[in-house]
């Protein structure tokens, strides 16, 4: 097996394995590995270990250039074009609506409605129509995150809540859920390589999906992934990896602030919200027993009313829009952090089996094993996809972050206006009352 030249690694000056496994003259000092042994790329990659993006895509190589991605730019045209979407991603389209639930002798559970169309030959119809409960979409993703175990898979809404704090059955929360499992159904969907997953097409067709049964097309491809790196370190990670990671941790920590601090506000507008409704009905019962101000008192509680109205309608935004947006991205947080383990899982092996290699080399001229190379490939089809999916991630979060602070944005001012106009009716009201008394008075 040949090694080919690197791919995107170039122009860095690295060296392919045929020559960091060169063979030793009499008069050469024995051979060590070198603290920076490095991978290059194979044209010809094994079967399975797909390769979600063929074009290298350069990544920042410092944590403040990633960080600075999240800036908003004002371009949204631009962020709405996938670079790294194929034609064939929009030919196939899904949605999660019409939640149901499910009361039996045994267990009471939430069913979706999965919606179908598409042009596809992989399927025998152009529209399919499923209902889905939440293990099935967990079911799915577990799939995936085997059977692809180099590319980013998009996280699911948590599965347990707390007891006596969220009902789980409420319309609220049933809501909420079945957008973020549209969201997720529809992200892989969109996605090059797994919208072609087997694995989706049983979850997107069949009535009854077998869970137990499964489909083993593609697992042995990520149980390599998954068991290696049993007895070897890495060394270190690439530059490019090691800014994905500390941009991941710095990126993780802004968003739990501000999720923590968007929990203290959303309980502090709920309890003032109480407030505000018993404030505004000590006017109303006020207005009834005192003839004179009953109209300023009457304006006055109608101010508040469209006030609490208002606060209401401000505070369902941002438990249904907002929290669940910054909560979906702080588990995108651990699945690409997952991915990162397992790139580095992997790179610790080839360069475990490359070190051997080249100690056995130094002792008898061994060819160079088969199971080097195919270590290098995974390596490859590592890095290639998880910048892809990086990239796809890093575009997808920008547009979504502006959708999500325009909206929040327009929310509040919304509520200052429907505020504003209130308060100015009352005064147009009292001024009104005051002309009519001093035309009274004249008289």
């Amino acid at each position: 097996m040949s090694v080919g030249a690197p791919r995107g690694l170039a122009s860095s000056g690295q060296k392919p394995i045929t020559e960091i496994l060169h063979p030793l003259s009499a008069t050469e000092e024995p051979l060590s590995p070198a603290p920076d042994v490095t991978i290059s790329v194979r044209e010809d990659k094994e079967v399975g270990l797909t390769n979600g993006m063929p074009v290298e895509v350069p990544s920042p190589a410092t944590a403040s250039q990633l960080l600075n991605r999240l800036q908003l730019d004002d371009n949204l045209d631009a962020d709405a074009i996938d670079p790294y979407a194929s034609r064939e991603t929009r030919d196939l389209l899904v949605t999660v609506d019409d939640p149901k639930k499910h009361v039996s002798t045994m267990e009471t559970y939430i069913t979706y409605r999965v919606s179908t169309k598409t042009t596809r030959i992989e399927f025998d119809l152009p529209e399919y129509c499923v209902r889905r409960r939440y293990q099935d979409f967990d079911w799915l993703r577990i799939k995936l995150e085997d059977s692809q175990p180099t590319h980013l898979i998009p996280p699911l809404p948590e599965k347990f809540v707390m007891k006596g704090v969220v009902d789980r059955f409420s319309e609220e929360f049933v809501e909420t859920r079945m957008k973020a499992l549209d969201k997720f159904l529809k992200r892989v969907a969109d996605h090059p390589v797994l919208s072609f997953n087997p694995h989706l097409n049983a979850f997107l067709t069949a009535k009854d999906l077998n869970k137990r049964q499964g489909l083993a097309l593609l697992t042995k491809v990520g149980e390599s992934v998954k068991h290696v790196a049993g007895g070897y370190k890495l060394r270190a990670r690439p530059a490019e990896f090691c800014a994905m990671g500390e941009y991941l941790e710095t990126f993780s920590q802004k968003l739990g602030t501000i999720d923590r601090i968007a929990q203290r506000i959303l309980k502090e507008q709920s309890e003032y919200l109480t407030e505000l409704r018993e404030y505004g009905s000590v006017y109303s019962s006020w207005a009834g027993s005192e003839e004179e101000l009953r109209r300023p008192l009457e304006g006055v509680a109608g101010c508040v009313t469209t006030c609490c109205g208002a606060l209401e309608d401000l505070s369902e935004n941002m438990s249904q829009d907002f929290l669940p947006v910054l909560r979906e991205y702080i588990l995108y947080i651990e699945s690409m952090k997952n991915v990162l383990r397992k790139r580095d899982q992997t790179q610790a092996e080839y360069e475990g089996r490359l070190e051997a290699a080249i100690l056995r080399k130094q002792e008898d001229r061994t060819p160079i094993p088969v199971e080097v190379e195919k270590c290098q490939d995974k390596v490859e089809c590592f890095n290639a996809d998880l910048k892809a999916d990086w990239e796809r991630w890093q575009s997808n979060k920008r547009q979504d972050f502006k959708q999500l602070l325009i909206g929040m944005a327009d929310k509040n001012i919304n509520y200052y206006e429907k505020c504003q106009t209130a308060w100015e009716s009352l005064i147009t009201l009292l001024q009104d009352k005051q002309t009519e008394e001093e035309m009274s008075d004249t008289n």
